[in-house]
C-alpha cells in the first residue's frame, strides 16, 4: 500500500526529538516489507539539504487567509533514507535553520499542511493511507474531510494520527480560524477545544485511528494529557498504543561508525570498558567508578530541573562512589546550574550543553547506567538505545519507560525503576546502581540479557499494518 507520512521532523533531515527518529525509521522499514512509504515535511535550511541532491517535483500556490503563498515540492534524488522524501518549500516561512520556536509557528505549520493537501489533491491517484504525526500535521484529517477544496477527492482516504507527545497541541486563537481553507461553519466544533482551535484535539476527533507510542502512555492520557483527558476517554474506541521500535542499522554497537571500539553481547564487558575509557579520558572522569549519564532535553518534562540537586546530593553524600556525565540543552537556568557544577566536582562530573549525535552514541556505549527521571515519557527511545548498548537504565515508572524496563527486583529484571521525579527517589536509585556495580556477574548477565531484547522496527511494523488494514 502507499503510505504518506506527514511530519515536522525526520532524522537525519531535521531533528529536535524522538519524533524525528520515528519518522526517519518507520517508513524505511515499511518499504522493506513491500509497502511504498513516503515522507513529506517542511524544507528547513539544514546540513542534509545542502549535502544531498534534490529535484523540483511540483509547484503550486495556496492562500493562508488572505495571503497568497507559492510553494515548491522538492524530492531527494537518490533515495538515501530508504524511502521517498519530499520537502515543502515556502519562501520566508519554512526555509529556516530552526524547526520550532518562531513567533509565526502557527502560520508556518498551517501553511505547510495546506500546501501538502493542495499538492496531494492534484495527484491523478490517491494514496491508501495518510499518516499524520503530532499537532504540526493534525489539522489535515479535518481539512481532508471538511474543507470544500479538498473533501471531494480526499475525504475517503483513511487517516491515522500518531501522538508522540500530547503536551504540545498546536493551539490557535479563534481569531485566526480564517487561515483554514473554507469549510462548513457547522463543523467548527471539530476544530475547537476549550475556546481555541486545538490542532491535536481536531486530529483526535477527525482521524480514523489514533495511535500513541506506548500502551502505558495511551492509558495515562485519559488522566494526564494537558486538558484533553475527557476527549481521550470519549475517543478511546479508536485509540491504540504501539510501542516504538529503534533502527538497528543505526543503533548497532557492532557497526556504529561513531564508536572507536565495537562490541557484541559476547564481548560486551571488554567493549564497554574500552569505550568508557575513551569517554572518561575525554572529560577527565575516573573510569574505575560507575558512570551514570543523562542524555536529553533539559526541561521540566524530563525532570531536568531536579538533576542539579539530585547529582549534588549523590556526589556530596556518596563521596567518590560514582561519576556523572550530562548531555543536553533546554531551559537556560538548568543549563547554567549544570555548567556551574563543572567546577565543583573534579573527576566525578561533567556537563556538555548542546546536541551532539556522535557524543550521544559514545555515551550509550561507554556508560554503565542511563538516568531517565522523566515526568512525561510517551515512549522513550533513549532507554531502548541504552538496552541495545548494554547500558543499564535507571528510569521513572511512567509511559514507555514502564513498558520497556523491568526492575532488577523482579524475576529476570534488568534495570532500576522508581516512582517519583524527586531528589530522594533518584538518590535511592543511584544507591541501588552503585551497589549493583559491585557485582560484576550480575552486571554481565544484565548487559547480555538487555542486548538480546528485540526492540527493532521489524518487531513492531506489523502492528501499524494491522491498524491500516482495519480502516482500509
Amino acid at each position: 500500500m502507499e503510505i504518506i507520512h506527514i511530519s515536522a521532523e525526520c532524522y537525519p533531515v531535521a531533528k529536535a526529538g524522538g519524533l524525528a527518529d520515528v519518522v526517519g525509521a518507520l517508513p524505511k522499514y515499511q518499504c522493506k516489507t513491500g509497502h511504498h512509504a513516503k515522507v513529506i515535511m517542511p524544507m528547513y535550511e539544514t546540513k542534509f539539504l545542502l549535502q544531498h541532491e534534490f529535484d523540483v517535483h511540483a509547484k503550486g500556490s495556496i492562500y493562508l487567509g488572505p495571503t497568497h503563498l507559492d510553494y515548491t515540492i522538492i524530492k531527494e534524488k537518490n533515495n538515501t533514507l530508504g524511502f521517498d522524501l519530499f520537502l515543502v518549500d515556502i519562501k520566508g516561512l519554512l526555509d529556516r535553520t530552526m524547526i520550532y520556536s518562531h513567533a509565526d509557528d502557527i502560520e508556518r505549520f498551517v501553511a505547510f499542511q495546506i500546501a501538502v493537501l493542495d499538492w496531494i489533491n492534484s495527484w491523478e491517484h490517491v494514496p491508501d493511507i495518510i499518516h499524520c504525526h503530532d499537532h504540526h500535521s493534525a489539522l489535515i484529517p479535518f481539512m481532508m474531510q471538511h474543507c470544500y477544496g479538498f473533501k471531494n477527492k480526499l475525504a475517503k482516504i483513511p487517516s491515522v494520527l500518531t501522538i508522540h507527545n500530547a503536551q504540545y497541541q498546536g493551539w490557535i486563537g479563534l481569531d485566526k480560524s480564517f487561515y483554514i481553507p473554507t469549510y462548513d461553519n457547522w463543523k467548527t466544533g471539530l476544530l475547537e477545544w476549550e475556546g481555541n482551535i486545538n490542532s491535536l484535539a481536531s486530529g483526535i476527533k477527525c482521524a480514523w485511528k489514533v495511535t500513541t507510542v506506548s500502551e502505558s502512555y495511551m492509558n495515562e492520557l485519559k488522566w494526564n494529557s494537558n486538558g484533553l483527558e475527557k476527549l481521550f476517554e470519549y475517543e478511546k474506541g479508536k485509540c491504540i498504543g504501539i510501542l516504538n521500535g529503534i533502527d538497528n542499522e543505526v543503533w548497532n554497537p557492532q557497526t556504529d561508525s561513531f564508536l572507536k571500539h565495537h562490541f557484541s553481547s559476547r564481548t560486551v564487558t571488554n567493549g564497554k570498558k574500552k569505550n568508557k575509557q575513551v569517554l572518561c579520558n575525554q572529560f577527565g572522569l575516573d573510569p574505575s567508578k560507575p558512570l551514570i549519564v543523562f542524555i536529553g532535553r533539559l526541561v521540566g518534562e524530563k525532570a531536568a530541573d531536579v538533576l542539579p540537586d539530585s547529582i549534588m546530593s549523590c556526589l556530596y553524600t556518596m563521596k567518590d562512589a560514582c561519576s556523572f556525565l550530562i548531555l543536553g540543552s533546554g531551559e537556560s537556568q538548568i543549563e547554567w546550574q549544570l555548567q556551574q557544577m563543572n567546577h565543583q566536582f573534579g573527576n566525578n562530573y561533567h556537563a556538555v550543553i548542546g546536541y551532539n549525535e556522535a557524543l550521544s552514541h559514545n555515551m550509550y556505549a561507554g556508560a554503565d547506567f542511563l538516568l531517565m527521571p522523566s515526568r512525561v515519557e510517551p515512549c522513550g527511545l533513549n532507554q531502548l538505545y541504552a538496552l541495545r548498548y548494554g547500558t543499564i537504565p535507571i528510569v521513572r515508572s511512567t509511559g514507555g519507560l514502564q513498558d520497556t524496563v523491568k526492575d532488577m527486583g523482579e524475576n529476570e529484571g534488568f534495570g532500576i525503576r522508581f516512582n517519583n521525579a524527586t531528589v530522594r527517589d533518584i538518590y535511592y536509585s543511584v544507591e541501588r546502581a552503585i551497589e549493583m556495580y559491585q557485582n560484576p556477574k550480575q552486571i554481565s548477565w544484565m548487559r547480555k540479557y538487555m542486548m538480546a531484547i528485540d526492540h527493532s522496527w521489524e518487531s513492531v511494523i506489523n502492528n501499524y499494518a494491522n491498524v491500516y488494514q482495519q480502516i482500509i
